[in-house]
């Protein structure tokens, strides 16, 4: 099992890097998440974490590419919610990293 110290608190990661406690996410994990990625979180970026987290809210999982390209353009709009912008953001993965830096459990049907 991995770890990740944030703010002088253990944060348990799994063999992939997501946390094991959903309970232990926060911006500064998030944050910590995304420098080991080597990306730096800008607006844009929180955007989608933040709505990510709302989706999981409500649906209880993560969703895969192609749910997730659909809600953010249900959410944010067409200019948004596609591929391409997601892609750029989430350095051509993003249904599993954006899901890794939102807390969230990895997507099940992401390879």
């Amino acid at each position: 099992m991995k770890h990740l110290m944030v703010d002088g608190r253990d944060i348990a990661l799994d063999k992939d890097g997501y946390l094991v406690e959903l309970a232990d996410w926060s911006e500064a994990v998030a944050e910590a998440l995304a420098r080991e990625e080597a990306l730096h979180l800008g607006a844009e970026h929180w955007e989608i974490l933040h709505l990510l987290r709302a989706f999981y809210a409500e649906f209880q999982l993560s969703p895969a590419n192609r749910p997730l390209i659909k809600y953010v353009a249900l959410k944010l709009g067409a200019e948004k919610g596609n591929s391409l912008h997601l892609n750029l953001l989430f350095k051509g993965a993003p249904a599993k990293l954006a899901a890794k830096l939102a807390g969230l459990p990895r997507p099940t049907n992401c390879l």
